[in-house]
Order: C-alpha cells, then sequence, then structure tokens
C-alpha cells in the first residue's frame, strides 16, 4: 500500500473530528472521499499532510511515517488544501513562478500550460482581481504541475463550474495514467464516481463505507409492479439478490450480479411495468447519508 492508516484517530476535547480510520491506498489508485461537511475528511487529508497530530493512531505514505520525518512525506505528494489562499499582491504569472522555485521537481512550463491552455486563465492577471474561481483554477495548475508519486486535492472542484470541473477530472485520469495515486475529495458525487477506483463514504469521522467503482457500475436495480400476489423469491437467488421491497405488488430488487437469470424469473410473472436502473454512487451515498 502506498499509503496507510491504522486506527487514525483526531479528538478535540470532547469533540472527536476522526475516529478509528483505518484504509489502504495502493500505487496510481485513484481514491475519493465522501461525505458532508464536518464527516473528517478535510482532517484527514491534514493528518496525512502531517499538519495535525493524531491523538493516536498512525499514517504512513510510500512506508514513511507522517509524523516523524514530514519533509520526506512533503517531498511525495502535491497538496490542495480546501482554503487555497494565494498572494493577492503578486500577479497570476509571479505565484507561478513562486511555487515552482519553492518546489524544486515542479514544472514552470507545465504549470503555465495548465493555466492557459486548460482553464484559460490570463497570467498577468493581478490576483486581487481574480474571481473565486480563477484562483482556484490556478491553484489547481500549481498544484498538478509537480511531478510527485502522490496528488492530495481538498475539495478541488468547489466555486468551479461543471466544464471546468470536467477538466480537473480529466487531469486526475491523467495523473492516475502516469501512475500517480490521487486522494480527493468532494461533494460532487457524479465526479467522484466518473474518476475514482473507489471511494470512501465518511460520517461525523467514520468510515462507513468503501465501495470500488467498477463493482458499483455492475448493480443494478430493478423496479416492477405486479398485478396480483408476489411469489416467494426463487431459493437460488437467496443470498445473491436484495429484496429492498415487496408490498402491494410493488417490488423492489438490488443485484450485485448478472441481470439474465432474474430478469428470467420476472418474466413468468404478471408484471404491470418494469424498470432497470443502475444502483449509482448517489444511491449508495444516500443509504449512508439519508435526508
Amino acid at each position: 500500500m502506498y499509503v496507510e492508516t491504522h486506527s487514525l484517530t483526531k479528538r478535540y476535547g470532547n469533540f472527536t473530528a476522526l475516529d478509528g480510520f483505518t484504509c489502504g491506498i495502493e500505487r496510481a489508485e485513484v481514491v475519493g472521499l465522501l461525505g458532508p461537511n464536518g464527516a473528517g475528511k478535510t482532517t484527514l487529508l491534514r493528518l496525512l499532510m502531517g499538519y495535525l497530530h493524531p491523538t493516536s493512531g498512525s499514517a504512513t505514505i510510500d512506508g514513511i511515517d507522517c509524523y516523524k520525518n514530514p519533509a520526506a512525506v512533503h517531498q511525495r505528494v502535491s497538496y490542495l488544501p480546501g482554503e487555497a489562499r494565494l498572494f493577492r499582491t503578486m500577479r497570476a504569472r509571479e505565484v507561478v513562478d513562486f511555487f515552482v522555485s519553492v518546489r524544486r521537481d515542479g514544472s514552470r512550463g507545465r504549470a503555465v500550460a495548465l493555466a492557459t491552455e486548460r482553464f484559460g486563465l490570463d497570467l498577468s492577471r493581478p490576483v486581487a482581481s481574480m474571481s473565486t474561481g480563477m484562483r482556484q483554477k490556478l491553484a489547481v495548475a500549481v498544484t498538478l504541475a509537480v511531478d510527485t508519486p502522490l496528488v492530495i486535492l481538498d475539495e478541488p472542484t468547489s466555486n468551479l463550474d461543471p466544464t471546468v470541473r470536467s477538466d480537473v477530472g480529466a487531469l486526475v485520469t491523467e495523473a492516475k495514467r502516469a501512475g500517480r495515486t490521487v486522494v480527493f475529495s468532494s461533494h460532487v458525487i457524479s465526479e467522484v464516481e466518473q474518476v475514482c477506483d473507489r471511494v470512501l463514504i465518511l460520517r461525523k469521522g467514520h468510515l462507513v463505507h468503501t465501495q470500488v467503482i467498477a463493482e458499483l457500475k455492475r448493480r443494478h436495480r430493478i423496479r416492477a409492479h405486479l398485478r396480483g400476489e408476489l411469489p416467494p423469491l426463487p431459493e437460488h437467488f437467496r443470498g445473491q439478490v436484495t429484496l429492498v421491497a415487496g408490498d402491494e405488488g410493488d417490488l423492489l430488487i438490488e443485484t450485485p450480479g448478472e441481470l439474465s437469470g432474474l430478469l428470467g424469473w420476472l418474466s413468468t410473472l404478471p408484471l404491470a411495468e418494469v424498470r432497470i436502473e443502475p444502483l449509482g454512487l448517489s444511491t449508495l451515498y444516500d443509504q449512508y447519508h439519508p435526508l
């Protein structure tokens, strides 16, 4: 595992921001963190960077202890904080020059290309005159221009319109293809589902579910309405499918596998209506964060 945490916990007095968080992230894996404000996403990322020290537990990146040797960890990470504050007295080009000079592994040419060609920024413009979205684009550009094995992005698409969000997603995919590991938090479920290999769902400081996206895409929901009573689910389907609801003629089934056998059984029933839909990350998320 390239990133590992074991029972990672952070408390502030009586408040627990992260509680016993254990996970492992492989090289060249894209992992998304999902959860509402206060779920522990930012706390986790700051703990990985060594900006916070845990109350208990451990974290390593590339086998290096995040708290005993944070400098070595930082050499391996490009990090975009959730509140990226740029120097407002500088012009955008000066911001690029500054960050590239600080990080010796940074590429000025790549930062300029990302900022101007991918995000359409005018680097002669003063940072103080840029909109929040423009400043976020600039911050993403200088972060991704650094060629590190690990990229950590805290809400990278906040304040960005859908088109630019798509551009950021494409850059994350490019980073994965280059063999880089990416961990990012987001409130936008669709973008996590589109670019991630795996998603970690957090709730009140706890890791409540881990989902491989490729497996999720094989899961479906079948909604049907029957004329008459619902017969028992055949024995050979039990343990393979989940009967979510089945009363008053309405039937809702979740299945993680092939549909052909299940559809064959349904075809023998007096159906008035049937609809098949992918389960989707949004539906899964709502199971852990109901309205």
